[in-house]
């Protein structure tokens, strides 16, 4: 399999489409899924069919990890991968993954979408063979737990909470007095129903398609993170493109994340409701106190890591 096919590479005629191969890890029904497929046909439909894009879902060619080193090899073209993966290659976007970096959605959404920040941000890849071209939306993370509920940071004392394979995610819950217990999503469901784990963290959409509202009984909308999602392009795709293929590709993402914004809200007013009528409690704690908890996780920073924190530092900058 090549990242990208037409000509003689495809078998197809020197006149044939190019083909851009799209591999990621989302269910089909997951805003961002629906917000490719229909990114797709953007990109068909606005080069009358020179460019293609041919996505294989539901983690067909490897899980996200490997299919962030498919694209950085070129085996494929394209992929949509989480911040907390990505930040293992790419140091610049571990600023996404603190606790409570944005005052609030209006100062997020300036940074990923409007301002100059966010588009220098996704390009910090280039130098690891990886060009952001988009964020989707992936909304703010809140911990669910099966048996206790969480009113305050105190609450997560002595708890095994399942986090993503991200070093930021797991001070966090130490910060909190949490035990970090990083886990495959996949095996979740049965964790939570064998008592390995005490709860974990994800944004709503996801609470609900996982169907862990089963096996939990409780929602805490502390609304700790919020990291968006990444379109990924290899950089050898990228600079095979000709100027009107990536005008094409790009105009292409554009729509799909417009799309995929409202996507996502309707999404997330839907599943709460769903969780809400399959009888979990949703608990709506003060964030300031868990906000005010998270700073030495700062200090850390600005001590650790100077350069890490001069991304903060410019994101909090940002009006």
């Amino acid at each position: 399999m090549t990242l990208i096919s037409g000509c003689d590479r495809a078998g197809q005629n020197e006149e044939g489409p190019k083909t851009i191969i799209l591999a990621h890890a989302m269910h089909l029904t997951h805003p961002v899924s629906v917000a490719m497929e229909r990114m797709a046909e953007y990109v068909e439909e606005n080069s009358n069919g020179e460019l293609l894009i041919k996505i294989y879902p539901t983690q067909q060619l490897g899980s996200e990890r490997e299919l962030l080193e498919l694209v950085q090899i070129g085996t494929i073209g394209m992929t949509k991968i989480s911040g907390a993966v990505l930040e293992n290659i790419v140091p610049a976007i571990r600023a996404f993954s603190l606790p409570y970096l944005f005052r609030d959605d209006e100062h997020m959404e300036k940074v990923l979408w409007e301002h100059e920040l966010g588009e220098e941000l996704l390009l910090e890849g280039e130098k690891y063979q990886l060009r952001g071209i988009a964020y989707y939306d992936a909304g703010e993370r809140s911990f669910y737990t099966k048996d206790r509920p969480i009113n305050s940071p105190d609450d997560l004392a002595g708890m095994k909470i399942r986090v993503q394979p991200s070093v930021m995610a797991m001070n966090l819950i130490r910060t909190f007095g949490g035990s970090p217990t990083p886990l495959s999503y996949g095996e979740l469901y049965t964790a939570f129903q064998g008592g390995i784990v005490d709860g974990a963290e994800n944004n709503p959409p996801s609470y609900y398609t996982s169907r862990h509202y089963e096996v939990t009984n409780y929602y805490v909308i502390n609304e700790h993170t919020a990291v968006p999602d990444f379109l990924v392009i290899g950089t050898r795709v990228w600079n095979s493109l000709t100027d009107q293929e990536k005008k094409w590709l790009q105009q292409a993402v554009d729509e799909s994340v417009k799309y995929q914004r409202k996507l996502w809200r309707e999404s997330v007013e839907e599943s709460m409701q769903v969780v809400r009528d399959a009888g979990v409690e949703v608990i709506y704690p003060d964030k300031e106190l868990f906000r005010e908890r998270v700073q030495p996780i700062y200090d850390q920073i600005q001590q650790d890591d100077p350069e890490l924190y001069k991304w903060v530092e410019r994101i909090r900058q940002v009006e």
